[in-house]
């Protein structure tokens, strides 16, 4: 294909990676490790323990490169040259930026892959542009999947938004962490403890989480209002232990609210031809209501 062509459920990955719409980071679309996922193709490509959705992959492609042609930055480095030449894996993070309408509120959408690799393209991509869609700024992390610097990464992109928000112009009150799986912990433990707990700076909390399928049971009295949704066959992340966690935070006075789904399995993503499609609309107004409250410390 022409660079100038858009993108098909045909296109080769690899003539993904280096288009010159992408710039560098072209190879940060997909995981890095390549042994988690299969396929030559955008119509091909699947994800360990995921799958993937055919045309949403090519609706996200061409999204992000036509964006960039029209001359709007689309991915942004949370860490310096200097970090990166002292560090060579946080050359493997950024944030990918999916704009809403300008001065309006943000979200960082966190994907899974069991902290082994992250399943953007279907576990944080869509959610990503469904809110940009919806007016709000939101952003994708790619982080390193190891334990502590998923934590690590998702801190300093939090921080990174905060110092950038006029450049970037998004307001910072109120914002939003969104993750499935491993990105829903990182979600859940960043909206607790805060940015600056992980290394990040002395930011405020998040003003709402929103979960999906994780069997993340920590909770506390500092938790911000948290939205969350499960199938009932998931095999990974069982739907009443995830309830008894928002239970447990609803009867500390938190707003919360559970959606479980009938038949669904682990990694629904935004749940497009399932029971569950339409969901992330839920989470959305259950974020805006967070907003109508808000009072900023």
């Amino acid at each position: 294909m022409g660079f100038d062509e858009p993108f098909n459920i045909s296109t080769p990955i690899t003539d993904v990676i280096v288009h010159p719409a992408f710039g560098s980071f072209g190879r940060l679309l997909f995981p890095v490790n390549k042994q988690y996922y299969s396929g030559t193709t955008l119509g091909s490509f699947r994800l360990a323990y995921y799958g993937a959705d055919p045309s949403k992959n090519v609706e996200i492609i061409n999204y992000l490169k036509n964006e960039a042609e029209s001359g709007n930055q689309i991915f942004y480095d949370i860490y310096s040259k200097e970090e990166k030449a002292v560090d060579h894996t946080k050359q493997d993070t950024g944030l990918f930026f999916f704009r809403g309408k300008p001065g309006k509120r943000f979200a960082i959408c966190n994907a899974g892959g069991a902290f082994a690799f992250v399943g953007a393209m279907h576990d944080s991509f869509p959610h990503a542009l469904e809110l940009a869609q919806h007016g709000y700024n939101a952003f994708a992390l790619i982080y390193r999947p190891g334990w502590e610097t998923a934590f690590e990464d998702l801190a300093r992109a939090v921080s990174f938004i905060f110092t950038h928000a006029e450049e970037l112009k998004v307001d910072v009150d109120c914002y939003s962490l969104w993750g499935g799986s491993a990105g829903a912990r990182m979600a859940a433990d960043l909206g607790t403890y805060g940015p600056a707990y992980f290394g990040g700076g002395d930011y405020p909390r998040a003003g709402t989480v929103v979960m999906q399928y994780t069997g993340h049971d920590r909770y506390s009295r500092f938790d911000p209002p948290t939205f969350a949704c499960v199938g009932t066959n998931d095999w990974i992340a069982d739907w009443r232990r995830m309830k008894a966690r928002i239970d447990a935070i609803d009867r500390l006075g938190i707003p919360t609210e559970f959606h479980v789904y009938k038949g669904l399995d682990h990694g629904f993503g935004i749940g497009t031809g399932t029971v569950a499609e339409g969901w992330i609309l839920d989470a959305i107004r259950f974020w805006e209501r967070q907003m109508e409250t808000f009072i900023k410390i």
